[in-house]
């Protein structure tokens, strides 16, 4: 995968799936935006796929500090 593939794959996910999220805005109200984040970053299918993402910009981005 190319860095711009992985963002394109990111924004793809945000606007599909995490703009309008039911769940996210009532856990906003009820735990509080922390809460709600935490949920995202823990439970939901979704964010697995977008730390997933994250991992692999990360390790796109190791690979070109090294080559430079």
């Amino acid at each position: 995968m190319n860095k711009m593939a992985v963002i394109k794959d990111i924004d793809e996910l945000i606007d599909t799936y995490c703009i309008d999220c039911p769940i996210k805005k009532d856990l906003r109200q009820t735990r509080g935006k922390a809460g709600a984040h935490r949920f995202c970053i823990e439970q939901c299918s979704v964010g697995e796929q977008l730390q997933f993402l994250g991992n692999e910009l990360l390790k796109i981005q190791e690979k070109d500090s090294k080559s430079n």
